[in-house]
């Protein structure tokens, strides 16, 4: 393989990796914010019991996002020199004003969340737990203010083939910039709801009875059942923003080869690249056509109109079916949930355990969809402006080859590791006795009756 293909997967394997976590942390920040102010306002230590429980799962998660984002970051010297020094007058200022506005916040107030519950003011730690929260989805602001415009680039300008900002507002709103951060902030918001439904779900099949795990379990499901269909009509959105701007992606997404109208939508198909055809194709008469130009005889550009422009087009196509098939069961998973908890207050013993094995769902679905974005902008890495194989490194495939192998193996075993710690947490868990309001009021006055004795 040569050093285009082996840069290119190695700054997948590291994305991929990385952005597991920051998809958890961003919408957990919000849930942990949410735990903190039901337990200042009702009183019930219940829902302190589930801040403990979850803020330390944020922590670990943080931890990973960290680690992998800094060695992430070495690929723009070391694999991609070419990016920052045409495109680094855009990206460089992008990434600081993420890591002064956001990193430096979340990193801050983290440890009076975790260390402080006792150490300081209640509305400290309060406020504490919402700075953490809301430095999370600022991080995401700015990070996909620049992915967005690496899509749909606008207000720059090239010189001798470097890009200059002339216009920082085009450059942050730009035409995908919207959708795509709507996007991602449900797709967090269901990643964190699934972890959360998940593992509260594990708890309870390993008998942990006590009432903080329903609780949870209750609070993330509903809250998927409501993000779901809300994440349909902002993906719904976001295809026809990308219509617009980036034809040739739905066109190697939808496996449309020839531009004709009424097209159809296709369930399943084998794309093939080198007689421009699709082979076993199971679809939906003039599907395509109504959901993307809401007419069955809307004409839909295809790949042939972009000739060495497209991307790849298998990975795209498939990945963009894992995507939707993913989200299907999500919304089949948290409906039957809220279903069965609000009308019966439990779940049947096959539902607990559909919801332990979507524990991590967010994750497929995130990836696949990171991954027809991503791939989707191919051959450019900013789509009409920089070729991806013009900003590659110099450095000898073999070089290459051993760090991709490198992180590969490293990136299992904390993968390993994270998921085992978790799923150790959850087991220790039900070794704990819970102890009531009432009980924890009791006890509390009996030492106050002692200290006066004494």
């Amino acid at each position: 393989m040569d050093v285009l293909l082996l840069s290119r997967l190695q700054f997948a394997l590291n994305i991929s990796f990385h952005i597991l976590f920051p998809t958890i942390t961003i919408a957990l920040g919000w849930y942990l914010f949410y735990f903190k102010v039901r337990s200042n306002f009702s009183g019930d230590p219940v829902w302190m019991r589930i801040y403990r429980f979850w803020v330390r799962v944020f922590a670990l998660t943080f931890a990973l996002g960290v680690v992998s984002g800094v060695t992430m970051s070495f690929q723009f010297g070391t694999n991609w020199p070419g990016f920052m020094e045409k495109a680094g007058n855009v990206a460089g200022p992008l990434l600081g004003y993420e890591v002064l506005t956001a990193f430096f916040l979340e990193a801050t107030f983290l440890g009076i969340m975790l260390f402080g519950t006792k150490r300081v003011p209640n509305w400290l730690h309060t406020l504490a737990s919402f700075v953490v929260a809301a430095g999370t989805t600022v991080s995401a602001f700015w990070i996909l203010a620049l992915n967005s415009w690496m899509q749909t680039p606008q207000g720059h300008e090239v010189i001798d083939g470097v890009i200059y900002a002339k216009d920082w507002s085009a450059i942050i709103f730009n035409p995908s910039f919207p959708y795509r951060l709507s996007h991602m902030l449900l797709a967090s918001g269901l990643t964190a709801s699934f972890l959360i439904a998940g593992l509260s779900a594990y708890r309870l099949y390993r008998g942990d009875d006590k009432i903080a795990p329903k609780i949870a379990l209750k609070t993330a499901t509903y809250t998927a059942a409501v993000l779901i269909p809300l994440q349909i009509m902002a993906g719904d959105m976001h295809g026809l923003n990308t219509l617009e701007h980036q034809p040739q992606k739905i066109a190697a997404m939808e496996g449309i080869w020839h531009t004709e109208k009424g097209a159809p939508l296709l369930l399943f198909a084998l794309p093939d690249e080198d007689s421009q055809e699709n082979h076993f194709e199971i679809g939906i008469p003039r599907g395509a056509s109504l959901i993307l130009t809401h007419d069955v005889d809307g004409e839909l550009k295809g790949l042939n109109e972009f000739e060495g422009k497209h991307p790849p087009v298998a990975p795209v196509f498939f990945s963009f079916r894992i995507m939707v098939g993913m989200g299907m069961l999500m919304l089949f998973t948290a409906w039957c949930g809220a279903y069965y908890l609000l009308r019966k207050n439990a779940m049947p013993v096959w539902l607990n355990r559909l919801f332990i094995g979507m524990s991590f769902s967010g994750w497929i679905a995130t990836l696949s969809g990171w991954y027809v974005t991503e791939v989707g902008r191919q051959p450019y890495l900013v789509s009409g402006v920089l070729k991806t194989q013009d900003a590659v490194t110099a450095l000898p495939p073999s070089n290459v080859a051993l760090s991709f192998t490198l992180y590969a193996l490293m990136y299992v075993v904390l993968l390993i590791a994270y998921i085992g710690t978790l799923t150790l947490m959850c087991r220790k868990s039900v070794g704990i006795q819970e102890i009531s309001l009432e009980e924890r009021k009791e006890a509390k006055n009996k030492r106050l009756f002692a200290l006066s004795a004494h």
